[in-house]
């Protein structure tokens, strides 16, 4: 883990999602780099429990992940797969 980032975690918990965009993102590609596999799909309710296990917020982090383009998810939101990887 980034060593800035480690602020933002307690007990292998992350306790608020940074603000500033450029931490935001260098968080989402950690997230992504450790929660998901770039070689298979994940159903929404994949990628909550994944999240979850990081913090409560899915749909915020889930939000950022596709915005950021880390996430890839097909227009009818059935299926997300890590971008670009």
């Amino acid at each position: 883990m980034p060593r800035n980032l480690t602020g933002f975690f307690a007990g292998g918990r992350l306790t608020a999602i940074p603000v500033r965009p450029a931490v935001r993102h260098q968080l989402l590609v950690h997230l992504t780099d450790t929660l998901f596999d770039a070689d298979r799909s994940y159903s929404e309710r994949e990628v909550n429990e994944a999240l979850r296990t990081v913090h409560d917020d899915t749909a915020a982090l889930r939000r950022y992940c596709v915005i950021d383009g880390l996430l890839v998810r097909e227009k009818d939101g059935t299926e997300y797969q890590v971008a670009g990887r």
